[in-house]
């Protein structure tokens, strides 16, 4: 597996800017239109379960599950960008992510940020 499965993040040509900063250079923040998030929570199958589980015994990277957590975490971005869009943003500011069990069946991602509508300085 090549770097490139492993990455995650936006298309350069994205028409809503995310951002971890509270502000981008050389832009100024015209609206702020509200908190905005996106949410998915995927539950890991068998096979990768007891891959993961005989790792763990002799120790490496679980990359299956690390593999499976990259595209969960793109997922909830793409929900993120969607309802900012929706929301007539073209930024969100601060982006978070939150990860955390669901109930013991799976993992719950949340990315999170402050929809804007910034515009150059």
């Amino acid at each position: 597996m090549g770097i490139e499965d492993y990455g995650g993040g936006q298309a350069a040509q994205a028409d809503v800017l995310v951002v971890t900063t509270n502000d981008v250079p050389g832009h100024q923040v015209t609206q702020v239109i509200g908190e905005v998030f996106g949410l998915t929570v995927r539950s890991r199958h068998l096979g990768s379960q007891i891959g993961a589980g005989l790792k763990s015994m002799i120790g490496g990277e679980l990359k299956g599950l690390t593999k499976t957590l990259v595209e969960t975490r793109n997922q909830a971005m793409e929900r993120l960008v969607e309802q900012a869009r929706a929301r007539g943003a073209n930024a969100v500011l601060m982006m978070r992510f939150d990860v955390s069990e669901a109930a013991d069946v799976g993992t719950e991602v949340c990315a999170y940020g402050t929809a804007a509508v910034i515009s150059r300085s």
